[in-house]
This record gives structure tokens, sequence and C-alpha cells, in this order.
């Protein structure tokens, strides 16, 4: 294992984090390639609002799911996240290719953006058990930002 950079938190702690943090860094990508797969696909009133939104959530995506990789780097472990990882390792339920319809794809986020958080609450609650307050923060401050999205996406669907 890399040298670590984290101090006051012993080697068995710091390597149960990153297996920790590489698992929600895995559904975090997965969520990306998600929200990617509606922006390029949807279809219906209210595209354009929904397409931009979309380009926006992955961004915020994309910044939780490198803080998370770089939190392992600093722990001295390895961050993995390439797509064949990603792949074997999420634990969100795949999402449907072949959805157009806005109301469909809305839906589909939510659902997946809900898991999502429900497992960041989780991991928030490991972190600080485990003593590392400094993850259980990241995690916290990544979990805020899914259920925002999460609003803004699911304030989409349909009456």
């Amino acid at each position: 294992m890399p040298e670590s950079f984290v101090t006051g938190i012993d080697q068995q702690t710091q390597e149960q984090m990153c297996e920790l943090l590489n698992a929600r860094l895995a559904d975090g990508i997965d969520l990306r390639l998600a929200v990617k797969q509606a922006h390029w696909n949807l279809r219906g009133r209210g595209y354009i609002g929904v397409h931009e939104l979309l380009d926006e959530v992955s961004a915020r995506l994309g910044e939780g799911t490198d803080m998370m990789a770089e939190r392992v780097a600093m722990m001295g472990g390895l961050a993995r996240g390439t797509s064949q990882v990603v792949a074997k390792q999420t634990d969100l339920e795949a999402y449907p290719v072949e959805l157009t319809a806005i109301e469909d794809h809305v839906s589909a986020l939510v659902e997946r953006f809900k898991a999502y958080g429900e497992s960041l609450r989780k991991a928030i609650d490991s972190a600080g058990e485990a003593g590392d307050e400094d993850s259980a923060d990241l995690f916290t401050e990544v979990s805020r930002l899914v259920e925002k999205d999460t609003w803004f996406i699911g304030a989409n669907a349909a009456d």
C-alpha cells in the first residue's frame, strides 16, 4: 500500500475506509453514467430544462466521486474507478438504456438517487463509528448534494 498522508487513524481503519470509499465511488460513477444516459436520450415536453439540469447534476456527481477518490489516495489506497470495476462493484440497479420519455427517466433516476443517498447515509454512520470523522464529513457533503439533486430531478415528474 502506498504511503498514507492521513494522521490519527490506524492503518486497519484507513484500509476499511478505502474499501467503503471505493464502494461508494463505484456507485457514484455508475449513477453519473446513468445521468448521462438520460441526458443523451430523453425526449418530451420540458426537454431543454431537464437536459441542462442533468449536465449540472453530472458535474456535481463528478465532484463527489473525485473527493472520494482523492480521500482514498490520501489514505495510501488506490481509487478503483474504471468502468470494469464499477460494473462489478456498483450496488445500483442497471439503468434501462431503452428509455426516452422524460417522465420515465425522471422516475428511473430518482429511484437510483434515493438508493445512492441511502448508501451514503450508511457510509456516514460507518465512517463515524470507525472514528474517521473526515470521511464521515465527506460522505455527508456528498449526501447533501445527492439529496438536493434528487429533489431537482424529481420536481420534473408529471403530476
